[in-house]
């Protein structure tokens, strides 16, 4: 993975610079707290740093960089991109790098040549070893600072989170009972997010990794045919309960082509110089393509740019560290936001408004004027497209069209010529609505759908349909009924009732707070499958006034 932007927790030559091994060496014998030994491997390579000639481009005014030799031998693809990197202060996600580190991506720039040279001569004259103990050394520098600041003792306490949802029986109990990888709700485009959290990982003697990979690989196929994102809590990695390097590179390898090609987006929160180890252990094999999707972040606040922050249920003790970091920089407690009052909904409004608000303002109709349209384009365009309802769309073009249909204004999906954009914009619309088409009243007993007999699952899942609320079952019986239709044309694009079920169970219910957990995602999706598959049988027998079909 791309090197971070180097935080202020770091000294100031190195922050300053980003750049020679003989400043990080030096930097890691003061920083490195007592009894910390730094291995024969290590000393070596940093006199050979030491004797490195100073590069003729650097800075006046600036430490020099070291430089070495590069080999003539053509490289064989083009080298991982540059991080998207987001800095406070600055205008914009990615408006401009850290302050020091890499101030631009063009290969002239003496910040972006030193961070090359470094990387070329870690490769060349650090064995594998060297490596595993230098990350070693610069977590117990993490350890000891973040014992500074939070002004207690470096003793490990993981943070748990247990699920209380959490089946016993579930296959990875011991791994998912540490709450270490959570579903967090969506991202701006829809998609879904997972999240990793390091402090809940416990000491590797009280952890199986190749248990916790399994898990990891688990969790991630139930969403690797469809667009996911990432976020990464960086916070809590140390000495005690990080897995050898062998094991990350073995872990990276694993995820093939299938797992990176949907991840959209990965957010590193919280970086650190163990993370800059990584990236030059790293960057033989990372390609340019997924550089790109990798984003560092510094604060917490960086991330509700991208995501719907409040759903990602961030552990305590990231936030408590946030916090510290904060008020380090700039010496005071940042003051509390002051949230303005919500706004009353336009009286042309379709997104984020009831179902009952959208009925009085378009003279009693009962199917919400988004969804009647964008479902008339699908279904005639749209059935017969792979992937229909899989990919995402461009944010910008979303909000376009979710302002013009609260303005009131016309669409015409044609002109826009993506058939994905109405078919976003449809899960986008019941994503938005202010409680659920299945309503919070039946979280509870969709939950309890796997623990009914195969047999009468069906008839469970009528009985929970008969409950709905009139208007409810209206429009969710219009909805599925038109996703039965896309069902019935997989073979042409590839969404049976299971993977339309991935993509719109989550859409079609969730919990009164937070964010649903990995474990509920397996009953919230079958239950959705069992509408779609036997839509049929389970809304044959309640007729509605003013109910119609696509």
């Amino acid at each position: 993975m791309p090197a971070p932007p180097q935080a202020e927790r770091r000294t100031e030559s190195l922050a300053g610079e980003g750049a020679g091994l003989a400043v990080l060496a030096s930097s890691s014998a003061r920083a490195a707290p007592a009894g910390a030994r730094q291995p024969r491997g290590v000393h070596a390579t940093l006199r050979a740093a030491s004797r490195l000639k100073p590069s003729p481009r650097a800075r006046p005014g600036l430490p020099p960089c070291p430089s070495s030799r590069r080999r003539e031998a053509p490289l064989p693809r083009e080298p991982p991109a540059e991080p998207t990197w987001l800095v406070p202060g600055c205008a914009g996600a990615g408006a401009a790098a850290a302050p020091g580190f890499i101030e631009n991506r063009e290969a002239s720039n003496p910040a972006n040549i030193s961070q090359q040279q470094l990387g070329l001569f870690l490769t060349e004259n650090m064995s594998e070893i060297d490596f595993e103990e230098l990350a070693e050394i610069e977590l117990q520098k993490d350890e000891a600072e973040h014992a500074v600041m939070e002004k207690q003792k470096t003793s490990f306490t993981p943070a748990t989170c247990e699920d209380t949802e959490l089946s016993i029986n579930h296959p990875y109990y011991d791994v998912a009972r540490h709450g270490i990888v959570q579903l967090a709700g969506d991202d701006n485009s829809g998609r879904r997010v997972i999240t990793f959290s390091c402090c809940r990982m416990p000491p590797s003697h009280q952890l199986n990794h190749s248990r916790l990979l399994e898990y990891l690989r688990y969790t991630l196929d139930q969403y690797v045919e469809n667009d996911y994102t990432l976020v990464y809590f960086h916070y809590g990695l140390n000495s005690r309960n990080k897995p050898s390097l062998n094991w990350l590179q073995s872990a990276y390898k694993e995820f093939d082509r299938k797992y990176k090609k949907n991840l959209k987006a990965l957010y590193v929160v919280h970086p650190t110089n163990f993370i800059k180890i990584l990236w030059n252990i790293f960057k033989p094999l990372i390609s340019h393509k997924f550089g790109k999707k990798i984003t560092y972040l510094n604060y917490l606040s960086d991330l509700r740019e991208h995501l719907k922050y409040d759903q990602l249920n961030i552990p305590e003790d990231v936030i408590r560290h946030d916090e510290n970091l904060r008020d380090k920089q700039k010496g005071r407690p940042p003051p509390s936001a002051k949230v303005p009052p919500p706004r009353p909904p336009l009286p042309t409004q379709q997104f984020g408004v009831s179902l009952q608000y959208l009925k009085d303002k378009n003279k009693g109709q009962l199917i919400p004027p988004v969804m009647e349209q964008t479902v008339f384009y699908l279904k005639s365009k749209g059935l017969r497209v792979e992937g229909l309802f899989r990919r995402s769309a461009s944010i910008q073009t979303i909000k376009e069209v979710q302002k013009l249909y609260n303005q009131g204004k016309p669409v015409n999906f044609d002109d826009y010529g993506d058939i994905h954009i109405p078919a976003v914009i449809l899960k986008t619309f019941l994503r938005e609505l202010p409680q659920p088409l299945l309503t919070f009243e039946s979280y509870d007993q969709i939950l309890g759908i796997t623990s009914v007999e195969s047999s009468l699952r069906v008839t469970s899942c009528k009985q929970v349909i008969q409950g709905l609320p009139e208007h409810n079952y209206v429009v969710l019986k219009y909805l599925i009924c038109f996703l039965h239709m896309v069902s019935q044309e997989s073979i042409y694009n590839k969404m049976t009732g299971s993977n339309l079920a991935c993509v719109f169970g989550l859409n079609l219910i969730w919990p009164p707070e937070g964010a649903s957990s990995l474990s509920a995602l397996n009953p919230l999706n079958l239950f959705t499958e069992l509408l779609i598959d036997f839509y049929s049988k389970i809304f044959s027998s309640r007729t509605v006034p003013g109910d119609i079909l696509p």
